[in-house]
């Protein structure tokens, strides 16, 4: 007769081995939660309705702005933003509006074309699971509407103190049209590859703030104060031409034309100022610069704002470096501390994002507030 528990112990080891056996096998050092997708019978709007509490907000924006059909009927990929990302957004908006004495602002009542812009981040043309990211520079993304540019790469949290031994996440990111990643604006995703009918939904994190680094600023840019080139008058002078002339199509005229859609575009040369003599001398306190339509390498990165009484004698007014535009055809405001009345201004640039092509759209000298 066989001893038994000879023979349990011989079970019970085995059965350690088998176990053993199967960790080892599905141990690939980290935490992948790859396999962790559901299927959801149902377009991506109606998975949102079937989440209450969860991403009210979110649907709020896309029927606000006309999205709803997009996630029914259309083939997409939603980064889907919770309400979180929302209320930190109106806080951090409503506190700045606080400070200066306004109202707070809603999703139901804030300025409806950056909503929809900035809505449309998140939404992205096709199919697109997390397995498709998974090259090393990830891929290049285009958001439902405007083509713009968005881009998702596969990244491993870290835990327990393992640098990419953690879960498996997205790094979704706004290009801000630059090719440039240190100029992007990142988030994560929570959870991946909720399948629907019609595409995909990948779960933004809590933590990330709607519209990315952008919803505070678009929402309360404050209109400069009365342009000194056509309130007064004057002439422009550039340091160099492009070779077309002045009135050529992409002439130094485009710059101050009131048109955002032209520009002045040249070579750089080392450097390249813009002068303007007033027909009178008064105070200039604020200029504008707009970005041109395309080629975001072409931007101003660093220069010095101006002014003189002879053309000849300049005082420095501003300075700024390390400057870049989050978007084409966008209007920064620049204040400055004059409280002299020159009866010239210039602008001088000294280095672009990259390469040797300058180009702006729009430059103004404005009074000082």
């Amino acid at each position: 007769m066989k001893n038994p528990i000879r023979n349990r112990g011989t079970l019970m080891l085995l059965v350690a081995l088998a176990i053993f056996q199967s960790a080892c096998t599905k141990d690939k050092g980290f935490h992948d939660t790859a396999g962790n997708s559901s299927k959801f019978a149902g377009n991506i709007y109606e998975y949102l309705k079937s989440k209450p509490g969860v991403y009210d907000s979110l649907l709020a924006v896309i029927d606000r702005t006309g999205l709803k059909e997009t996630l029914i009927d259309s083939t997409v990929t939603l980064f889907a933003v919770t309400n979180p990302s929302f209320q930190l957004a109106l806080n951090n908006l409503n506190t700045l509006r606080r400070q200066s004495d306004k109202d707070p602002l809603f999703l139901s009542n804030i300025d409806g074309i950056q909503l929809d812009t900035m809505t449309s981040y998140y939404i992205i043309r096709g199919k697109v699971p997390s397995d498709s990211l998974r090259l090393q520079d990830g891929l290049d993304l285009s958001a439902v509407r405007y083509g713009y540019p968005m881009h998702a790469q596969i990244s491993h949290a870290s835990a327990s103190g393992y640098v990419g031994g953690g879960p498996e996440v997205i790094e979704f990111s706004n290009t801000k049209k630059s090719k440039f990643v240190r100029f992007w604006s990142t988030t994560t995703t929570g959870s991946n590859n909720i399948q629907t009918n019609n595409g995909f939904v990948h779960v933004v994190s809590a933590s990330h703030i709607f519209g990315f680094d952008e919803f505070v600023t678009r929402l309360t840019f404050v209109p400069p104060p009365p342009n000194l080139m056509t309130l007064i008058g004057g002439t422009l002078t550039v340091q160099h031409e492009s070779d077309g002339g002045a009135d050529n199509g992409e002439g130094s005229k485009k710059v101050i034309d009131g048109d955002s859609h032209t520009k002045f575009l040249v070579n750089l040369q080392g450097n390249l100022w813009l002068q303007f003599e007033l027909k009178t001398a008064a105070v200039s306190g604020v200029y504008t610069l707009t970005s041109a339509n395309d080629a975001p390498e072409r931007d101003p990165r660093a220069w010095t704002y101006e002014g003189s009484q002879d053309g000849t004698h300049w005082d420095e007014l501003d300075r700024r470096s390390n400057f870049f535009f989050e978007e084409r055809y966008q209007t920064k405001v620049f204040k400055c501390s004059n409280t002299t009345a020159y009866k010239f201004y210039r602008i001088n640039i000294t280095e672009l994002r990259d390469g040797g092509t300058f180009q702006l759209a729009e430059w103004t000298i404005n009074q000082a507030k």
